[in-house]
């Protein structure tokens, strides 16, 4: 049985992360986005923090969770502003922080540097009550085999929930499906997140297939209506 037909459309919905990123979004994009979240049953809206309150109010009694980002897009922040950007964006209505992760300190293999940043954050996360969710970005189409290894080793010693492949903004690419299989295997006591580049039905069950946990995409509503679609043909 493969993952397509052992999972129902609802499943996939809740697996993936409704985003919207880029600088010029307007208000009326952000409540599209949210209310699309709802209608497709996504599990969280991933915003800039511009757009918090507005997403959190949007989606306040729904089961839709909001996702802020933290020193996005290039993760070189000083782990003091880091944490300060964590707290404000869940001040804001965050339920998940998405951070870009430091990396210079992981091409330099820094381990002290690191493993410090996110435990850090990390602990701004555990003190909210619920706990808010973190998932570190280590823009691993940048990164080689050996970075990407230190990076996730680091990520579960200090005990973040996910590792995520990309910010979708690096020129280097984004998610591969050779990158979510090392992560899975390299970090197994962390979620995954594939992000960057996912824009068909096929990518996305091909990335949950190799082991992601979270799809994050600006394409989820062209993926919902392409599962759909084949639901429709008897595939």
């Amino acid at each position: 049985m493969t993952l397509e037909s052992a999972r129902s459309d609802k499943d996939i919905a809740r697996c993936i992360d409704h985003t919207l990123l880029k600088a010029e979004a307007t208000r009326e994009e952000i409540v599209r986005l949210c209310d699309e979240a709802v209608t497709y049953g996504f599990h969280t809206v991933c915003v800039n923090g511009r757009w918090l309150p507005l997403a959190a109010e949007r989606l306040h009694e729904t089961a839709v969770n909001v996702g802020g980002v933290v020193s996005l897009p290039l993760g070189a922040d000083t782990t003091k502003i880091k944490a300060a950007q964590a707290q404000e964006a869940i001040r804001a209505g965050a339920d998940e922080i998405d951070m870009v992760a430091d990396l210079a300190a992981i091409v330099a293999t820094d381990e002290s540097y690191l493993l410090h940043q996110f435990m850090t954050v990390l602990k701004i996360c555990r003190s909210m009550r619920p706990a808010v969710l973190l998932k570190v970005i280590i823009e691993s189409a940048a990164l080689t085999y050996d970075q990407k290894v230190f990076a996730c080793r680091i990520a579960q010693q200090a005990g973040v929930d996910f590792v995520k492949t990309s910010t979708g903004l690096h020129p280097t690419g984004g998610a591969t499906l050779e990158d979510v299989r090392l992560m899975k295997e390299t970090a197994p006591k962390c979620k995954v997140k594939a992000a960057g580049g996912i824009r068909t039905a096929a990518n996305a069950l091909a990335m949950l297939e190799a082991g992601a946990d979270r799809i994050g995409t600006s394409a989820a509503v062209q993926i919902m209506n392409e599962l759909d679609q084949r639901g429709n043909d008897g595939r």
